[in-house]
């Protein structure tokens, strides 16, 4: 081969985009251009490549754009041909989906309609013959496309096999949030019977999920009822500070910012006047000294505080843990402190602080 030399600067043209077509110079790069490959293919002009498929349809093709395309057939060419034309099997897909493949090693072009009906099999055609550029293309199509109940244990399957993580990743959350009607599907009979391993780990899989779905769940209904008391005690504070509300507002009087404000105002007004609450005979007042206690162990300052027993109550706590009796109850209620003022806040201020551990 002779030496290559790069251009002159003299005839060197800087290429330029005009009305989306690449120009270089006095060549064009548009679909006159895609029409020449597609004839080369079409047509099959000095062809050095006999493509067998099912049926015994053969595809003519040219050795050098299929070498160039893909390493996989770059390879198969090293070996010596018979009569100058390689022979090459492609079996296991329809024949028009080997066209179609074929095709856009020439042009990198597809129909979106034969895209629909044979990305499967170009799938798995573009990973077997190492074509990236067509693989990306049909796990694109996919994600976003052709998904569907009918097909989705066969992809999640090839995903699998065509080393597809994310097509994977994507056809499991798939299964999993549709696991009834897949698990009934003609694919999901196939492959119990094909691959029964593989079902296997799948319903493991939706047991993890199961079981984690339901930890999340009641994860959800802890901070729920956390952020109520956290709730609860501000309204408390705030019913002691700036006075009830009462049932009806006076003309100067805005609405309280809170919802269950009249609620425990009720409540506020049955431990008052209950008769049963010294002997903690009512389940309503159990509630408010839970909640008072709650309160107190939290206060920032139970000297100036307002709220009901705070004092007497930080008192009680304070001379329980210097004996040390008790030690379960007391660290039961330090975790619930620290999840309450942590559903709402990192420290608790400025109403509230974490009690020490």
């Amino acid at each position: 081969m002779g030496r290559r030399h790069p251009p002159r600067r003299s005839h060197r043209i800087s290429p330029t985009t005009i009305m989306g077509v690449l120009v270089r110079g006095n060549c064009c790069n548009s679909l006159d251009m895609m029409e020449s490959w597609d004839r080369l293919f079409d047509e099959a002009y000095r062809a050095d490549v006999k493509i067998h498929t099912d049926g015994g349809i053969i595809i003519y093709a040219h050795a050098s754009i299929l070498g160039f395309a893909s390493p996989v057939f770059r390879s198969m060419f090293k070996k010596p041909r018979s009569k100058n034309i390689f022979s090459i099997p492609i079996r296991g897909v329809p024949p028009e989906a080997v066209r179609i493949f074929i095709r856009f090693l020439y042009t990198s072009c597809y129909e979106q309609a034969q895209m629909e009906e044979h990305v499967l099999s170009l799938l798995v055609l573009s990973h077997a013959f190492a074509v990236p550029k067509l693989k990306r293309e049909c796990e694109y199509q996919l994600e976003h496309r052709l998904l569907n109940l009918d097909n989705i244990v066969d992809v999640f399957q090839l995903a699998l096999l065509c080393d597809a993580p994310r097509l994977k990743i994507i056809c499991h959350r798939f299964m999993l949030k549709s696991f009834k009607a897949v698990s009934s599907s003609a694919g999901w009979k196939a492959m119990k019977e094909s691959h029964p391993t593989l079902e296997k780990e799948l319903l493991e899989s939706v047991r993890v999920e199961d079981r984690r779905q339901k930890q999340r769940m009641r994860k959800l209904e802890e901070r729920k009822i956390y952020v109520e008391l956290y709730e609860a005690m501000e309204i408390l504070i705030h019913m002691c500070r700036d006075g009830p509300h009462g049932q009806e507002l006076k003309e100067d009087q805005k609405a309280c910012k809170y919802e269950g404000c009249k609620g425990l105002e009720s409540l506020v007004r049955h431990f008052s006047g209950c008769k049963l609450r010294v002997s903690g005979g009512c389940s309503h007042c159990q509630r408010m000294w839970q909640l008072l206690e709650l309160h107190a162990r939290l206060c920032v300052n139970s000297n100036a505080c307002r709220v009901p027993q705070c004092r007497k109550l930080k008192q009680k706590i304070a001379k329980a843990n210097k004996k040390k009796r008790k030690k379960t109850e007391e660290m039961k209620w330090n975790i619930l402190a620290k999840k309450v003022v942590r559903s709402k806040s990192i420290t608790g201020a400025p109403y509230f602080r974490l009690p020490s551990s």
